[in-house]
């Protein structure tokens, strides 16, 4: 006989996020590649962004570049400094301001294992 009567809580934390709310990639070129700067806009990480034009257009790549400012999402991907880079749903740099030939590099590597 319990004096108290405790029923379990089922409603889920507001924190808890399922498939169904979590942001979905798709591919925007046809090799499927998908290139983003995570950043809140800063300085920094519009520096990144141009860097990253900046290399694809070297690499004679015309792959749009999104530019995520939502910290919810760059969350998501596990980030904890800005700016980053991401490609094709993998974090390939965090917490440092690339120069173009490094932004390049990354993007080399990156985009042609996924050929």
């Amino acid at each position: 006989m319990s004096i108290f009567k405790f029923t379990k809580a089922t409603a889920k934390p507001c924190c808890a996020a399922s498939a169904d709310t979590m942001p979905k990639s798709e591919p925007n070129d046809a090799n499927g590649s998908r290139v983003k700067v995570l950043g809140s806009g800063c300085a920094k990480c519009n520096a990144l962004e141009a860097n990253v034009k900046a290399a694809l257009s070297d690499m004679g790549m015309d792959i749009p570049i999104e530019h995520v400012n939502d910290f919810a999402q760059i969350a998501a991907f596990g980030v904890m400094s800005t700016p980053a880079l991401v490609v094709d749903g993998t974090v390939v740099s965090s917490g440092k301001l690339l120069k173009k030939e490094e932004a390049r590099s990354l993007l080399e590597k990156t985009l042609t294992d996924k050929k």
